[in-house]
């Protein structure tokens, strides 16, 4: 192996990026990693075994002289990567009792401390770095999945019991609805840059929008009640078919966390009372389409979304609760609620997915699933950008998912 000049700056990234996992799992409970509160959700220890399971795989593999500590878990802690091997079932992740979490934490040191070693002689080296800058995106990521995972699983207990047990800050009052009038005609969209970018961003490329204006906020939890008063769950001319059926069949009668009364709510910091005048959060597509038409007027399009927030500089949060913000022109872009938008989840043109296993990280999921955009109030900090395509399927409610009106000019 060539010896390299250490890269710090990545190698300090890697050891923050690494530290703030184990920080989000601190206040858990052994139980609380380990339990899984549906098939679409992960246990928090499965969370720390994959993120560290991916640079086992995909850096330190690569190296003869790394030995992993247990063969087993390239099964157990593979997701969906079909072209490395086999994958432990993922609705039954929440059964994986063994290995315990003191084993995944010591994993976690085993590969750290290789990983170290791998930054220190060759974190300069291309493939080493982009690799690396992958997985930490990747962990950051289930960072997020993590607090939106054990919020799903805490509200299923009949203790209720909180996450983070100091009191939210109080929300400021939101300004009455403001419409921007966004860039149209012919815009470029998608990422152009040198700096780290998942693949489905690229290319940057050219659309034709029609004029149009998108709302200077997202719709607040006061309006969303507004909606549930009013029948909103009950008129099937408001909702997509596919929509009416499946909250037909979930009897969907209010977003979720919500309680009956409409007053309260659960959230990371426990039973709280519905602030009104912050974004609402944990809609569907589906609900987001419904209020949206509702409102009189439809969900923009990622194009419509990107080309309006242009350079806006991104607002980092991570409060555990989505927040009005004051501030003039668009706001709430990043930082309070992901915004489900009315694209599907495809490729641009020209796209062609990263060579290798790798390849696999996005390009298969550009089916059956819609676009959202922005970043929400558990996003990490740093891992916003206006051109992010998150993506998600069209019933998913357990996420920071909110929405922000649009109209045609």
């Amino acid at each position: 192996m060539e010896m390299r000049a250490a890269e710090p700056a990545l190698r300090s990234a890697y050891a923050s990026v690494r530290a703030r996992s184990l920080e989000l799992v601190a206040p858990l409970s052994e139980e609380d990693a380990v339990v899984q509160s549906m098939p679409e959700a992960s246990p928090a220890k499965w969370h720390l075994a994959h993120t560290t399971w991916f640079f086992e795989t995909f850096v330190l593999a690569a190296f003869p002289s790394y030995r992993t500590p247990d063969p087993a878990y390239a099964v157990l802690f593979n997701s969906y990567y079909e072209s490395v091997g086999a994958q432990y079932p993922r609705e039954r992740r929440g059964m994986l009792t063994r290995p315990s979490l003191q084993e995944i934490h010591d994993y976690r040191r085993h590969v750290d401390a290789a990983m170290d070693d791998v930054l220190a002689h060759c974190g300069d080296e291309e493939p080493v770095t982009q690799t690396v800058t992958l997985g930490l995106a990747h962990e950051q990521q289930h960072q997020e999945l993590m607090l939106t995972d054990i919020l799903h699983l805490l509200w299923l207990n009949p203790l209720q019991p909180c996450y983070a047990p100091e009191p939210p800050p109080a929300a400021s009052p939101p300004r009455d609805l403001e419409w921007i009038e966004g860039p149209h005609g012919v815009v470029e969209v998608g990422d152009a840059g040198d700096g780290f970018t998942f693949d489905n961003e690229r290319p940057r490329h050219k659309v034709h929008l029609n004029p149009y204006a998108i709302a200077g906020r997202l719709v607040t939890n006061a309006e969303v009640r507004d909606f549930v008063t009013d029948g909103g769950y009950r008129r099937a001319q408001l909702w997509l078919s596919d929509g009416w059926a499946y909250a037909a069949r979930e009897a969907w009668q209010r977003p979720l966390y919500w309680h009956e009364d409409l007053l309260h709510s659960f959230s990371l910091h426990g039973t709280c009372e519905i602030d009104d005048h912050a974004p609402a959060a944990h809609l569907s597509f589906y609900e987001a389409d419904a209020i949206a038409r509702w409102c009189g007027h439809r969900l923009p399009t990622e194009a419509e979304w990107e080309a309006a927030v242009g350079d806006l500089p991104v607002r980092h949060c991570l409060d555990l609760r989505p927040r009005a913000d004051p501030r003039d022109g668009l706001r709430e872009a990043f930082g309070a609620c992901w915004q489900w938008t009315a694209s599907a989840y495809l490729a641009y043109p020209g796209f062609r997915p990263q060579q290798g296993s790798l390849g696999e990280y996005n390009g298969k999921f550009m089916a059956n699933q819609m676009v959202l955009r922005g970043s929400s109030c558990v996003t990490p900090p740093g891992h916003a950008r206006a051109t992010y395509r998150n993506f998600f399927h069209p019933h998913s409610r357990w996420q920071f998912s909110g929405l922000r009106l649009a109209k045609d000019c």
